[in-house]
């Protein structure tokens, strides 16, 4: 009796697999910029921490919404990827391949297809990046482009287009002076930005957190790599949550958990490997050597940074000293999205001396700069531009200096400066 190749059966499932437009969708602003890619490209990898929306984003957003939809958490179809990988994008002209480090060994054979046919397009997702970017980066060299999703801005959770603000002060123009309707970052701060959260109460995004937290350690981390203790790894996460916006110092940070320093450094480039920290590296040219090279640890979310410090009420944390390192967090996450959207994208830092001055962040796009400061404030002062205009007497590259404040005004404060609401970087100005 003639019988069905093993694993055929799926593919008349996947080829009616339907993927409704979610009515609560809200368009996420790297959706161009991933289309952009797909058209150009055989082969795009969205990554990024889990639970930021990538699939919601390949769901929602065409051309991926008409493309066939595998997740390889599909244990039929994770079976297929591993031993018939073809099946699954057999007849389809184009595949979004979710979850995709379950099966890194399905890579070669998407590279062999795409070299195959020309014509295929397919999308390859997932939240592991060590696991999933290694086997890209060997598998599929020259044929794939990589983009990273974040958690959302508050611009895309209220609907709103994304903001040119970056653009026009990188080209040295400033915005007009005015008065908004100034908002309350620190809600923000401690809830985050992910999108199972747009509305939650501090007590719900506390327990969500808590359980977000729980499953990185029990689950992801496993598929990373090994960790011998998990309190130890999360002493590590609460050190580093601590000193959010710090110079990192990993000898400070093993001697306060009592994790050696070989254990603490592997255990950092874990957590930036699966996208939940970023070290912000320093801005560091030739004009002077009296420059600290030290990156700078952010957590990917201000809520997970709150979190993890103990916070889970917004009077404990206005009044902790972790507040200011948590809205430079807030406001980095949404000027890493903005800088993502610039081709080829900008470039983030920070500028330290060792006598102490200090600009928050410094954007590079090309050979023009924008430097930044941060301020929790509603009434910035021209003396808070202080290190900006030593910083851009440095460095005439500059285009503009802005200090970033948590007032509703708009307000110039030299001829290249200008003081401008965060809501402005987050893209909600409004009067």
């Amino acid at each position: 009796m003639l019988t069905e190749p093993p694993f055929r059966h799926i593919i008349h499932h996947m080829n009616d697999i339907y993927s409704p437009h979610d009515v609560l969708y809200r368009p996420r602003w790297a959706a161009d910029a991933l289309r952009g890619a797909a058209s150009a490209n055989p082969v795009v990898v969205l990554t990024g921490a889990r639970q930021t929306g990538k699939s919601t984003l390949l769901k929602n957003e065409q051309p991926f919404a008409s493309w066939r939809y595998v997740t390889l958490d599909d244990f039929d179809a994770l079976e297929a990827a591993r031993h018939e990988p073809e099946i699954l994008w057999s007849g389809a002209r184009g595949l979004v391949l979710d979850e995709v480090q379950k099966a890194p060994g399905v890579l070669s054979a998407v590279k062999a297809a795409v070299d195959l046919d020309p014509g295929l397009r397919i999308a390859l997702s997932g939240s592991a990046n060590l696991l999933l970017m290694q086997h890209v980066s060997e598998s599929l060299a020259g044929r794939a482009v990589y983009l990273d999703l974040g958690p959302m801005t508050l611009g895309e959770i209220e609907r709103a287009a994304v903001p040119d603000i970056l653009q026009e002060l990188l080209a040295g123009r400033l915005p007009a002076e005015g008065m908004t309707r100034a908002e309350d970052p620190l809600p923000h701060m401690l809830r985050g930005m992910m999108p199972r959260l747009i509305g939650a109460s501090a007590d719900r995004s506390a327990q969500w957190w808590d359980g977000y937290v729980a499953t990185y350690l029990e689950r992801d981390l496993r598929q990373l790599s090994q960790v011998e203790s998990l309190p130890d790894f999360r002493r590590v996460m609460v050190a580093l949550a601590l000193r959010q916006g710090q110079l990192l110092n990993q000898s400070e940070v093993a001697r306060d958990t009592a994790v050696s320093q070989p254990t603490t450094h592997r255990y950092i480039n874990l957590l930036e490997a699966s996208s939940l920290l970023t070290k912000l590296p320093s801005y560091a040219v030739n004009r002077t050597k009296r420059i600290v090279k030290s990156p700078k640890p952010f957590w990917f979310d201000a809520g997970l940074s709150s979190f993890l410090s103990g916070h889970y009420d917004v009077e404990s944390l206005r009044a902790s000293r972790e507040v200011g390192g948590a809205f430079e967090a807030l406001v980095l996450q949404h000027l890493a999205v903005l800088a993502r959207q610039l081709t080829p994208r900008a470039r983030l830092h920070y500028w330290r001396t060792t006598t102490g001055l200090e600009v928050d962040c410094v954007v590079e796009h090309g050979r023009r700069l924008v430097a930044f400061e941060f301020k929790l404030s509603d009434t910035p002062r021209l003396g808070d531009a202080g290190v900006l205009v030593t910083f851009m007497r440095e460095h005439p590259e500059t285009s503009a200096g802005v200090v970033v404040h948590s007032g509703g005004a708009i307000r110039r404060l030299s001829d290249k400066i200008v003081a401008v609401p965060w809501t402005a970087i987050a893209g909600t100005l409004r009067g």
